[in-house]
């Protein structure tokens, strides 16, 4: 079953970076029922990997990777608000990306794909609420990389927002992050089976996603949650150590469902996106129109650190934003606002359950 909708790019739609896409589409889903004034959307972006299938439905009741976040009396109330989930362009969940077909040639697009940008996805979005026949969203919300591409979105859409929930984003990576990731790309590149990116879809390079996965999850983790959960037990799977079982199960999960090409263009356009490319951080919030905002940050993230979030809320402040700055604790690292969800409901559902349409 699949709840999944298409809305149509502009075509030809011309990229940030240069590169031009033609016929494409952007998938989403959505939730709850959009009112008689088109005033309660609020547009979900997904960080690097997920798709838009971010909570069941009637249509897919499958889980979604939000499933704690999204429905009737949730923090994305479904009651009062009409949440809908773009999958990222450029990545392998429906959106155009580098396996999807070029209409101009009829095979997948491969390596062949352009250079994206954070600002592209944005714009992907955005033809998703002019699709939808929505002027101005509610709300904008994302997360780690969707918490990018929601600051990309105020300062390419002047008042298309009225408030922002930004959780673990940040304004540019850091040299560390980028550092990580980059070593991420070189697994990928370096497999054999990727043969600089012209792979057939049936024999991607496994090894290299899976060796990437492993590397990304240790920094969405915390070393204090590893410890404390997996501490020096030995593996169950014949390795040395237990933490080694559940890398590779989560590089297994990863190789199966991911484009590799996917992950490269996603992975890079985080690396370079620059909020201050658009103006001063406070410049751009001031002429954004966003009414007020959320920004979450978690106090052992090692990969967009609180002291990051801490510089969004300040810079949002100084653009005449209303700005609520939330300093979490939980052992989960960066990935807390996938798995520590009861901690993050307490912290999204009265702050927007403030702001009802």
């Amino acid at each position: 079953m699949s709840a999944t909708r298409y809305a149509p790019l502009p075509t030809p739609f011309r990229l940030q970076r240069g590169g031009v896409l033609h016929d494409g589409s952007i998938a989403f889903e959505s939730w709850g029922a959009l009112d008689a004034a088109r005033a309660n959307a609020v547009l979900l972006y997904t960080g690097l990997s997920p798709s838009a299938h971010a909570a069941s439905s009637a249509a897919d009741p499958s889980p979604g990777w939000w499933e704690q976040m999204i429905g009737p009396g949730k923090a994305l109330d479904t009651n009062n608000l009409f949440v809908v989930c773009v999958n990222s362009l450029g990545s392998c969940f429906g959106s155009t990306g580098p396996a999807s077909p070029d209409p101009r040639s009829g095979r997948r697009y491969g390596k062949d794909f352009p250079e994206l940008a954070l600002e592209d996805i944005a714009r992907g979005g955005q033809a998703v609420l002019a699709h939808l026949g929505i002027e101005r969203a509610h709300a904008v919300v994302g997360a780690s990389q969707g918490g990018m591409v929601a600051l990309a979105h105020l300062a390419l859409f002047p008042g298309g927002v009225r408030h922002l929930v930004s959780i673990s984003g940040t304004m540019a990576a850091k040299p560390y992050a980028v550092a990580l990731r980059s070593i991420q790309r070189d697994a990928v590149m370096a497999d054999p089976a990727f043969r600089d990116g012209d792979y057939p879809p049936e024999a991607r390079p496994r090894a290299g996603l899976s060796l990437a996965r492993k590397v990304g999850t240790v920094t969405y983790r915390s070393a204090e949650e590893l410890d404390r959960r997996f501490g020096r037990s030995p593996s169950r799977e014949g390795r040395d150590f237990a933490v080694q079982d559940y890398l590779a199960q989560q590089a297994a999960r990863f190789a199966d469902a991911f484009d590799a090409n996917s992950y490269l263009r996603l992975s890079r356009a985080m690396d370079l996106f620059d909020l201050a490319a658009h103006g001063a951080p406070p410049e751009v919030f001031g002429r954004s129109g966003v009414e007020s905002a959320l920004v979450v940050g978690v106090e052992l993230d090692h990969l967009f650190t609180v002291e990051e979030q801490a510089a969004l809320a300040e810079a949002l402040r100084a653009g005449g934003v209303d700005t609520t700055f939330a300093r979490l604790d939980s052992l989960a690292g960066h990935d807390a606002f996938l798995v520590d969800l009861t901690t993050f409901d307490a912290t999204v559902r009265p702050w927007l359950a403030a702001r009802s349409p």
